[in-house]
This record gives C-alpha cells, structure tokens and sequence, in this order.
C-alpha cells in the first residue's frame, strides 16, 4: 500500500510540474506577445512623428521654390530632388515628391451640372483627351465610358460602353456606383474586369484631383502632353520618353509658347490647352519612407499649395496612396 502511494505522489509530482512549466511557458509567451505589440505601436507612432516632419520639410521645399519662381513648376526645383536615407533613432527616413498636376484628372469625365455650350464642348474635349491617354496606354477607349458612369450622378448607361448599377449588382458581393466625384485613382479597381494589370499601366498618367485641374506640361509625362492633340491625334512626346526626360534637367520643357503654337497647330487644340493646360502645379504627393528596426512605416501626403506659397496637407493615406 505505501509503495503505491508513493507512485501516485510521484505522477501527482509529475503532473503539477508539468502543469507549472505549460504556465510558466504561457505566461512568458504571452508576455513575449505584450512586448512586442508594444514595441510594434511604439515604433508605428514614432514613424508617423518621423513622416509627419519629413513632409513638412517637403513643404518648405516647395513653399522655397514658388517663392523663387511663382510662374513655373518643372523638375529643375528643389521639390523634385528625391530625400535621400537619413539616419534617426533606430532606423532611417527617405522621400520622394510627385508632381500630380502633370496628370489627366478622372473628375474632368463628369458631365457639366449645368449644359451651356461652352462647358459642353469642353466636356467633350475632356473625353477625347482621355481616350487619347488609353489608346497611348494601350488599354481600350471603351474605358471611358464605364467611368463616366462610375462618377456622373445618374443611373442611364453611357452608351457604347458604360455601366451602371444593373452591372455591377450583378457581382458577388453587389455593390453600386459610386456616382460622384472620385477621391482616390484606386476606385479604377472597381470597375468590373478593370483589373490590376490596367490599373498600372494608367496609373501614372492620371490623377484625382478636382474637376477642371490644370495640368502642367512641365511635368506631365509623354503620353498626357500627346493627349492635348484632341483633334489630329499626333505623337511625339510618348514615342521618345528618355529625350523628354533628359530635356527636363534645369528648366521647363516643353515651354508654354512652343507646345501652344508649334506642337499644337490646330486651334481647337491651341484653345482647349490655353484652358486647360499651363506651367505651374498646385497639387503634390509626398512619399515618406521610415524604417525603425524590422517595422516600416509609409506616408502618402497629399499636399496643396495656394497662390501664396502656403502649403498643407490635404489628405494623408498610410500604406497605400
């Protein structure tokens, strides 16, 4: 009888210290976990400290250069030199600037509130200029119909190609239109069969910035400067991209006067430009990098400057432009 409770006292032993270790183990591990989400959250807010005076430091940078010269905006300017790694605490912090006034705004594709003739015609021109950038993209014109109806304010089907919200009511999960004013270019992935393929390939020529935005030649790439050719369709600028790019070391190119009259000959062309087009941006995108140990931190700062040289943030995005 002894002998067999000293058995059952050892395996009792047994148990209880293998119960204590499975604790202990758990208790550490989920300390482990504390820590580290701590330390994850300390880090993420002190990367968004680092990114917010990163950005305003981009801010002083452009505020300098319109000061400097307040009638152009081209890649000659402090604003587009690219900040290069800088160390901080535990890490480093980069940055780029883009100048998003030298896209084609998809807000210009809603119709006109009030029709008079001169806003329709204007209207149209949008239309064309934005088929132009998706052949020069090589994605199909039809395109254009299908986000006229994304963001105009009825539920009638542009025809040939548009889509409203029998469509896309069809999908699974449903969903609707949106049927206003587009505030992010990532929106293009909701059209149905749009797809991420095309989204990169049109992503860098247009924007989302509010409807009647000029854009600036001095930055726009090829295929937005080809785009103003509403009337004969002519390339140049998008079949050479390295020599445009190499043209816009210190100064803006092409310049106002020799796009207006030389490259565009029509004067529907000349006309929809002088409305439409210019040299000088208000809107940018700031792209702040911060890495502190094995976390990473991204910034996306939409940034406004006014006819002052006054510059805020218009919206800031983390992760995703």
């Amino acid at each position: 009888m002894r002998n067999r409770q000293r058995g059952v006292a050892l395996i009792t032993a047994i148990l209880m210290v293998a119960l204590a270790t499975i604790l202990a183990v758990k208790v550490g591990f989920d300390a482990y976990l504390d820590y580290r989400r701590a330390s994850t959250l300390y880090t993420l807010d002190q990367g968004y400290q680092v990114a917010v005076g990163a950005e305003a430091l981009v801010a002083h940078w452009l505020s300098y250069d319109f000061r400097k010269d307040p009638k152009e905006t081209h890649f000659g300017q402090t604003w587009a030199t690219s900040l290069a790694p800088l160390p901080i605490d535990g890490g480093e912090v980069s940055g780029q600037m883009e100048d998003m006034q030298g896209r084609f705004s998809l807000n210009n594709l809603m119709p006109p509130n009030a029709p008079n003739q001169q806003a329709l015609d204007r209207y149209k021109a949008y239309v064309e200029q934005f088929k132009l950038i998706l052949q020069l993209a090589q994605l199909e014109p039809e395109w254009a119909d299908k986000i006229i109806d994304w963001i105009d304010t009825d539920t009638v089907e542009t025809i040939p190609g548009g889509a409203e919200d029998t469509e896309y009511g069809a999908q699974t999960p449903p969903y609707r239109t949106a049927n206003m004013a587009i505030t992010r270019t990532s929106e293009l992935l909701a059209l149905t069969e749009f797809g991420l393929e095309r989204y990169r390939k049109l992503e860098p020529f247009v924007n989302a910035l509010p409807n009647g935005t000029k854009i600036n030649i001095c930055t726009a790439p090829g295929v937005v400067l080809d785009s103003f050719s509403i009337v004969r369709h002519q390339q140049s600028f998008s079949a050479n991209a390295q020599s445009l790019a190499q043209q816009r070391g210190k100064n803006c190119f092409p310049d106002e006067n020799t796009f207006k009259t030389q490259i565009l000959a029509d004067p529907k062309e000349q006309q929809f430009f002088t409305e439409t087009g210019g040299t000088t941006s208000e809107f940018f995108r700031a792209t702040v990098v911060v890495a502190i140990g094995t976390n990473q931190f991204t910034l996306y700062s939409l940034l406004s400057r006014d006819n002052k040289g006054q510059v805020r943030a218009q919206l800031r995005s983390f992760g995703t432009p």
